[in-house]
């Protein structure tokens, strides 16, 4: 029986990661890296979701999606009006601020990709290997890089999923900026599971690519993250130090 990290990495995305047609009001793909560790996230972080749900629904089985809170759509045409939806909003983001966890993620710019590269790479499978990189440096300094690491992916499509698992191998195989495995395990999971980490890893994704595209934005969901990336050595507070560590932009 393996021994197992005292982390686990929940990881979204925003955006489309093809490139034959970028939308031009966002045209990035971003993927979000959500390092919990297991104590915390057991006792504190699934408990605070679950209570604002049946807080504000009556039960837990709905499912947070940020597309869907945003069009209002499906469980999420309940708002009255804008300060309602805005105060159910704040309690999301008061819920995300509270949670500790550890971000890293890597946004994808599809047209600089494009215009560079004769041949670009997926995004989705450059996005997870500059990201799993990350993660070991992570681990490596909480001195856990020794054990594996589950994580969790969400499903989109059986051929879809394929071809990242392959992917995910060849990463963890040696196909890295180390060249040498790396201890992750790949688990992927319907949004249908109803998993708290994989909503917060769908929350916190798309505020990262508006940051990116629209920097003089205000963006107050990426404010509450600044805090949460991954810098290298540890968090520095300057709220700067995660430029290239744990926010990655690629080309």
């Amino acid at each position: 029986m393996p021994d197992f990290s005292d982390y686990i990495v929940y990881v979204d995305e925003s955006g489309d990661h093809g490139l034959n047609s970028v939308d031009p009001n966002y045209p990035v793909f971003v993927l979000a890296f959500c390092i919990f560790h297991k104590r915390h996230y057991a006792e504190t972080v699934v408990e605070r979701l679950q209570k604002f749900k049946f807080r504000r629904f009556g039960h837990d089985l709905t499912i947070l999606h940020e597309h869907d809170i945003r069009k209002e759509k499906g469980v999420f045409s309940i708002f009255k009006n804008r300060d309602h939806k805005n105060q159910f909003l704040g309690e999301l983001t008061e819920i995300v601020e509270s949670s500790n966890f550890v971000l890293i993620s890597c946004v994808i710019e599809k047209h600089r990709l494009r215009d560079r590269y004769e041949a670009p790479s997926n995004p989705y499978h450059l996005a997870l290997a500059f990201g799993l990189e990350r993660i070991y440096r992570f681990l490596q300094e909480k001195n856990q890089h020794d054990q594996l690491t589950h994580v969790v992916l969400e499903r989109r499509g059986q051929k879809e999923d394929d071809e990242l698992e392959l992917e995910f191998r060849r990463v963890c195989d040696g196909a890295n900026w180390f060249r040498q495995p790396l201890p992750f395990s790949a688990i992927f999971a319907d949004k249908k599971t109803n998993s708290t980490g994989l909503q917060l890893a769908d929350l916190v994704a798309r505020p990262i690519g508006l940051r990116v595209l629209r920097p003089e934005q205000p963006n107050r969901a990426f404010q509450v993250l600044e805090n949460k990336f991954y810098c290298k050595g540890g968090r520095n507070n300057t709220g700067r130090g995660y430029e290239g560590w744990g926010l990655k932009r690629f080309p």
